[in-house]
């Protein structure tokens, strides 16, 4: 069944000009408007946490019947209050709006960047397993680090933690449940110094849990860079 809003317009009698068509026009804009705007956040461009949600939702479920994995990242900037305590609420929306350039240049267009509040941002990677999700997580990093806000003769650099981890085959979380899992580890990276990414793997490490050689290689840079 088509969509309504694809289905063109054509005046019932003829007319090459038609006021009705005009008026539902104009109405079908303001429709598909309101849908992003509904979806949207409005200071920095990206989607909205209603959005994460419902993309969390379609790719846990991609996940269940592909067997494809879904890697979440959660980034929070370092210090953010210091940014608006200091130089005030417009440069820390400048802030927002920088970082946010910066996520959306450094991640594929199938990945969904979102803003989850505040200061805080993830990118849902379809598709993606946990060691490529960290590769993509570095890059960010290493991508905001090297993006500092200039405003006037004022250069503020700005820094993030992450947290990274993987919705595999056979999980049975929900995406609330899921985001609460990743903030965790974002949680570690703010503890261990900030400007810094911290996963499962890296866990596993810490605790001397076991891991394969493969996984250790990637992770410790025995393989290249996968292209995310």
């Amino acid at each position: 069944m088509k969509d309504r809003e694809t289905i063109p317009l054509v005046c019932p009698v003829g007319e090459s000009h038609c006021a009705f068509l005009d008026e539902l026009a104009r109405l079908r804009q303001q429709n598909r408007e309101l849908a992003e705007q509904v979806r949207t956040d409005t200071l920095t461009g990206v989607f909205n946490y209603r959005h994460l949600i419902q993309s969390l939702e379609q790719e846990i479920e991609r996940t269940r019947r592909s067997a494809q994995p879904t890697t979440l990242i959660m980034l929070d900037l370092d210090h953010f209050k210091l940014v608006n305590d200091t130089w005030g609420h417009d440069t820390g929306n400048a802030a927002l709006v920088n970082a946010t350039a910066a996520i959306r240049g450094a991640v594929r267009k199938l990945d969904v960047p979102c803003r989850y509040g505040g200061e805080e941002f993830a990118v849902v990677l379809p598709s993606t397993s946990l060691l490529m999700g960290i590769q993509v997580a570095e890059r960010l990093r290493n991508t905001i680090v090297n993006s500092p806000l200039r405003i006037d003769d004022q250069v503020i650099r700005l820094t993030a933690s992450f947290g990274v981890d993987v919705f595999a085959p056979g999980d049975t979380e929900t995406p609330e449940a899921f985001l609460k899992r990743t903030d965790q580890y974002l949680y570690q990276a703010k503890q261990n110094g900030r400007n810094r990414v911290c996963h499962a793997i890296d866990a596993r490490l810490n605790t001397g849990t076991s891991i394969s050689q493969a996984e250790r290689d990637a992770l410790l840079g025995g393989d290249d860079e996968t292209d995310s």
